[in-house]
């Protein structure tokens, strides 16, 4: 299978055997025992500086499996390789539990980087069961579903309002609006996370799953982007730099810097994921009580989101097995989980959550989310998925830019992917 080593294996049957998740409101006061003793949990930047706080609860009644949270820098890209410097270094690895990215289990698994974790130990269907493939690799679970996510569609409500028009359904819906009601109101018409990093890998995917179409198959095994659909979807983002719809600016958007755009009044419509909804419609933000959100629209009716959030993962080297099971365990509760959405905005993995009355008059967006939730994709599954998204973002920039075709483009993301593919 992949290159799991002997002594990862012997460790894995220490965290089977090693006593099961105590609840979290239970203390751990007994001592350190074997696998059991202080973490670190790396993770990408905290935007809503909700982990810590999580993390203190944990340290309460854990006294002798305290975390120390290490915080890498918020860009997906920069986090993901100051991960994987780390884990080269084997047993000299500072990070015992990782909060990954959904596309990154793979990778790590395959390379050895993160030990196979028990299923029955994990409260697997009480979670949205698209998150929970996310985890797996190779039929095995390497990771637990933490924070689920889907990109929504946020508009400005009270400016479609005076125009009489519903949030858009379709590609030509967004255009139209996009093209003749927003400079009316002198804003621009659409945004979404352009900037040459893996955002744009997301908002290129979302576009040619709309469109019915895929990038790659069988976990990288083939490549399948040299489709109609890929051509029609990189070239409804193309066309919107091309027409002016979308702004030339948002070709430096990351999420925060396209969030605040819109935040800040300046965009009729944004891609983004449903924190952006929380923080633009907090007390003080210019276009509080101005703004919905829908599923993304597609060619023809509403479009597919890529799958989004983060797994915990346990480094095959960490240095207390039991404990960072222990801990997996207590941030997918449904205490905790509650608390990721009210403290972090953040999406749960609880799929009962997503019905709780109290939380969706508190985050009107919940049901959208669930439906968009239902049907999301996760991105391209791969091995070498960081040098599969570098691809995209090259491929994907220079079609926007004008520097090729949308065609052009199609055709070389086919040819440089089949690099990465054993067939």
């Amino acid at each position: 299978m992949r290159w799991i080593h002997a002594a990862g294996r012997g460790l894995l049957v220490l965290v089977v055997v090693m006593t099961g998740y105590v609840a979290s409101g239970a203390r751990a006061d007994e001592g350190t025992a074997a696998g059991r003793g202080p973490l670190t949990l790396a993770t990408a930047g905290d935007l809503t500086g909700y982990l810590g706080p999580l993390l203190e609860g944990w340290n309460r009644t854990h006294p002798g499996e305290k975390v120390t949270l290490v915080e890498l820098p918020d860009s997906a890209d920069e986090a993901h390789a100051q991960m994987a410097t780390d884990l080269r270094g084997g047993d000299r690895s500072r990070f015992d539990v990782l909060n990954i990215d959904v596309n990154w289990t793979s990778e790590f698994a395959a390379a050895g980087w993160i030990r196979p974790l028990p299923r029955d130990r994990f409260p697997l269907k009480t979670f949205l069961q698209p998150v929970v493939d996310t985890a797996k690799y190779d039929g095995q679970l390497y990771a637990v579903p933490y924070v689920t996510n889907a990109g929504l569609l946020l508009y400005r409500k009270d400016v479609l309002a005076k125009e009489g028009v519903p949030p858009p359904r379709t590609w030509a819906e967004l255009e139209h609006d996009a093209k003749t009601i927003a400079p009316k109101y002198g804003l621009d018409g659409y945004a979404g996370q352009f900037l040459p990093y893996e955002g744009l890998t997301v908002n290129a995917a979302e576009a040619v799953y709309s469109a019915g179409g895929s990038i790659l198959g069988d976990e990288g095994a083939r490549v399948t982007v040299n489709s109609a659909a890929a051509r029609e979807g990189i070239g409804f983002l193309a066309r919107g730099v091309r027409e002016g719809w979308i702004p030339k600016k948002a070709l430096t958007y990351k999420e925060e810097e396209s969030k605040q755009a819109f935040q800040d009044g300046h965009l009729l419509f944004l891609r983004n994921w449903p924190y952006a909804y929380v923080v633009a419609s907090a007390k003080g933000s210019p276009v509080a009580g101005k703004i919905g959100a829908v599923p993304l629209p597609g060619p023809d009716g509403p479009g597919t989101s890529v799958l989004g959030g983060s797994n915990l993962a346990v480094n095959t080297h960490a240095r207390h097995p039991d404990s960072a099971a222990r801990l997996l365990a207590y941030l997918t509760s449904e205490p905790v989980q509650r608390q990721v959405l009210t403290r972090g905005a953040l999406p749960p993995v609880r799929a009962a959550l997503y019905e709780d009355p109290a939380l969706i008059r508190q985050f009107p967006y919940l049901p959208t989310l669930r439906a968009s939730l239902r049907t999301a994709v996760p991105r391209p599954k791969s091995p070498r998925y960081d040098q599969v998204s570098l691809v995209v973002q090259a491929v994907v920039q220079d079609a926007m830019t004008g520097h090729e075709t949308p065609a052009a483009a199609v055709q070389r993301l086919a040819r440089e992917l089949a690099a990465f593919s054993p067939r």
